[in-house]
Order: structure tokens, then sequence, then C-alpha cells
């Protein structure tokens, strides 16, 4: 059972996570994989809107996504752009990744090797994963001018997309703990917490929401 206090803690860490920047065009796009095929379809969009000549899907398989994208998230997510009329030559693949850390080092050498300079690039993610992709970007690419973008929905509708409400909430949970303490190991920089987001957060936590929660300080960023 999801208590309406529950509900209302999980928006606001919805909210939080999402960064909220104006759109501008960029030197490219990346997409980071994930079971989430709206990324692939952002991306495209966006592509076709203007704001970027090029596209860089980045990511391997994990656990949540060998079954459904047994070629890798990236070549996935590049099949789906196809399909939605971006040609194949604004199309790069980075099929390694598989964290966060990963994507963005991963992507920055393909660009490289590409012969491409980017001064600037729209970083997009799932809705929740905005905030923590920008803070591992200006650690690890501080040079870039990085905008984060998401597929532009509610929580609730991203729940309805997903099919499980408690997971949804434990996802939440888990990417702002890694905010929280990735920082003090390297992995990105320190993102300022409000003081109602940790209440919200403490309170999820006692609530049982838990499994998305790192167990160990072994992360993987």
């Amino acid at each position: 059972m999801i208590s309406t206090q529950d509900w209302a803690d999980a928006r606001r860490i919805w909210d939080y996570h999402q960064m909220g920047h104006a759109l501008q065009p960029c030197s490219v796009a990346i997409g980071l994989g994930s079971h989430d095929l709206g990324v692939a379809d952002t991306s495209a969009d966006l592509y076709q809107r203007g704001l970027v000549p090029l596209l860089l899907f980045t990511g391997a398989t994990s656990p949540t996504t060998r079954e459904r994208m047994p070629r890798g998230e990236a070549v996935h997510y590049r099949e789906r752009a196809l399909e939605l009329g971006v040609p194949s030559s604004a199309v790069l693949v980075e099929p390694r990744a598989r964290n966060t850390g990963e994507n963005i080092r991963f992507s920055r050498e393909a660009l490289e090797e590409a012969g491409i300079q980017a001064a600037s690039v729209l970083l997009i993610s799932k809705p929740y994963e905005e905030r923590r992709a920008y803070a591992t970007a200006r650690k690890l690419w501080p040079e870039v001018e990085i905008v984060s973008a998401s597929t532009p929905m509610t929580l609730d509708e991203y729940v309805d997309s997903i099919g499980d409400a408690r997971l949804v909430i434990d996802m939440l949970t888990g990417a702002l703990q890694r905010l929280m303490i990735y920082p003090d190991q390297g992995f990105m920089i320190r993102q300022p917490v409000p003081a109602d987001v940790a209440e919200a957060y403490q309170r999820l936590r006692q609530a049982g929401f838990t499994s998305r929660l790192l167990a160990t300080d072994s992360p993987s960023a």
C-alpha cells in the first residue's frame, strides 16, 4: 500500500531530480542507455526540431535490459531513432558503457575519435536521472556546457508507463541516495539537497522503498 504521504514525498523527489533547463541548440545530443526507449524517442524529436546535428547513444546491457535489448541499449536506441526518421549518418553508437560515469567517459572518447569537437551537450536521460546525469557530466567533462533533457511527463504518467508504482518510487530514492553519496567518492559534483527533499527521502526509506538503495559503499556510478 502506497500512502498519500508516500506519493507526496515521491513527487517532491521527482521534481528535484529534474533540472528544469531551457532547451537550446547544442553540438551533440547524448542519449543515456537504459530500459526506457523514451530516451531514444526524445533524442529523435530534438534532432528533428533542429536542436542538434548529431545523436550519440551510449550503453551496453544491464540485468534490467538484457532480455529486452539483447543487442545493447545504444544499438536498440539507434534502431528506434532510425525508425523515427533520423538518418543513419546522424547517429553514433557507443556500445560499452555500463554505468553513468562510463556513459560520459566513453561518449567523450567516441566523439574525439570521430573528430567531433563538442562545445555543448544536450544530455538526455530518464526523467528522474536528469540531475544525476548532469552532476556526473559536470565532474567528468567540465569544459563543455551541459543542458539536461528528458521526456516531458508527470510522475503519474511515468508510473503508468512502467506499470509498477513501488518500483518507480524505489528508483527515485535510489537515484537520490547516489546524488548524496557519490560526490564524496569522486563520481559527480555535489548538488545541494533541499531540506524538504532530504526529509522526503528519509520517510520513503523508513516506509520500505529501499530495493534500489546501495547496501555498501562500493557503488557503480
